[in-house]
């Protein structure tokens, strides 16, 4: 399987975008209304940490989403680094 040129867009991406659009959510009360840490949340927004089945779940409920928009979102990400890893190591 040949990895896409692009990257997948990291669901922390369209979670920034979320916020950012919400008046009166900042990535504090975010966290605090769904039982997570800040640090989680900074971290997903910015790229440096997954989305776990448990953070989809408390995302979608709060957004009157599905936890599937997130993971899909997340299992693209993780099949593109695991491509290209893989394509790097044939050669």
């Amino acid at each position: 399987m040949k990895a896409r040129k692009r990257a997948p867009t990291h669901p922390g991406v369209i979670l920034r975008k979320i916020i950012k659009e919400t008046e009166g959510l900042t990535q504090d009360k975010l966290a605090h209304e769904i039982g997570v840490s800040f640090q989680t949340i900074n971290l997903i927004v910015n790229g440096k940490r997954s989305i776990t089945a448990d953070v989809a779940l408390r995302l979608a409920r709060r957004f009157d989403m599905t936890p599937q928009f997130w993971l899909n979102m997340q299992n693209a990400v993780d099949l593109h680094i695991a491509s290209a890893a893989i394509e790097a190591r044939a050669g």
